[in-house]
């Protein structure tokens, strides 16, 4: 029995130490396909590069979609799966209907698969599309540790786990935390809404009914808000508002200084300011005009993209990035 015992508990200790080394990414490693797809980055890259210089408010989306799949049962390509009939995917679900670029994922995927049939996840071509599109609007280029393998398992209701836009601090600690990413992690992810658009209905509350009296955010600068409303009218759900004004086509450190001076275009942003924490990291770049954003930014882009990971034998590669196998 003792021996029956241990046996089990050995068992036990292997699956946990499994699952941990697959939740942090361990099965990644840099050049992944150098001998089985020795052009897949450079290839990707080419891609991205050639789709991203037609439209380069895209790199934005694309960023955002490789977040989005990653908080969402992890870095596994899940968000590329199309709905069936008898299941409803993550794309469907309401925080990604906004979401845009599929078209590059599928592309690179398909010059890929000419390439190498069968060998490089749809999982790591988002996660390459995402940092080369960023690097082509002349953001910064962090190193993108491969090896990822795809999911099969997409279900839109899951998608409603994903931070929203009007979620206060101690929500977006505790989301991130979830994910294995720290208070520094989450100040300096936002700090992607530097790019790209949102629609008039994310902050429609903030401007015309906060309390459900009629009210203004107060966490929004007064003077700020004339500026919004000009552009945002009630019950507006098509027009698109700039996240960084005047800059939102290019990656840099001026999201900071809107979050400074009561600006984001999100409560989520707004919150930063209520932790000590985020607060000084947003301040710190505000005054410094971001001198370690790209830096931090690179490091917390890393990491994100090890989130529960699938690795080893785990999924599969997909053939068409819609479509499970």
């Amino acid at each position: 029995m003792a021996t029956k015992r241990h046996i089990t508990l050995a068992l036990q200790l292997v699956v946990v130490a499994l699952v941990l080394s697959i939740a942090n990414g361990k099965g990644l490693k840099l050049g992944f396909y150098k001998k089985t797809c020795p052009r897949a980055e450079a290839i990707v890259k080419s891609i991205t590069a050639s789709k991203i210089s037609l439209a380069p408010s895209l790199a934005a989306p694309l960023l955002r979609m490789h977040f989005h799949d990653c908080f969402v049962r992890g870095c596994d390509g899940s968000v590329l799966l199309n709905s069936t009939k008898n299941n409803q995917a993550e794309k469907d679900g309401p925080p990604n209907l906004s979401l845009r670029g599929f078209q590059i994922i599928d592309a690179a995927k398909t010059a890929v698969e000419a390439a190498c049939p069968g060998v490089v996840s749809c999982a790591d071509i988002l996660a390459l599309v995402a940092r080369d599109a960023i690097q082509q609007i002349k953001g910064p280029a962090w190193p993108v540790p491969l090896g990822r393998r795809d999911g099969r398992v997409s279900i839109a209701s899951e998608s409603r786990t994903l931070p929203p836009p009007n979620a206060n601090i101690t929500q977006l600690k505790s989301l991130f935390a979830s994910k294995g990413l720290n208070v520094k992690d989450l100040v300096v992810l936002s700090g992607g809404h530097t790019v790209g658009t949102s629609h008039c209905s994310t902050i429609a509350s903030r401007l015309y009914n906060f309390t459900g009296k009629g009210d203004t955010d107060p966490s929004l600068d007064s003077d700020y808000v004339p500026f919004l409303k000009s552009k945002c009218k009630p019950n507006d759900r098509t027009t698109l508002l700039e996240m960084d004004p005047g800059s939102f086509r290019s990656f840099d450190d001026d999201y900071y200084t809107m979050v400074s001076k009561r600006r984001g275009l999100f409560q989520s942003d707004a919150a930063l300011l209520d932790d000590k924490k985020t607060s000084a990291y947003v301040k710190l770049q505000a005054q410094s005009h971001g001198s370690t954003f790209f830096s931090d930014f690179k490091d917390s882009m890393v990491k994100m993209g090890k989130i529960g990971v699938l690795t080893g034998k785990a999924g599969e590669i997909r053939k068409v990035c819609t479509l499970v196998n």
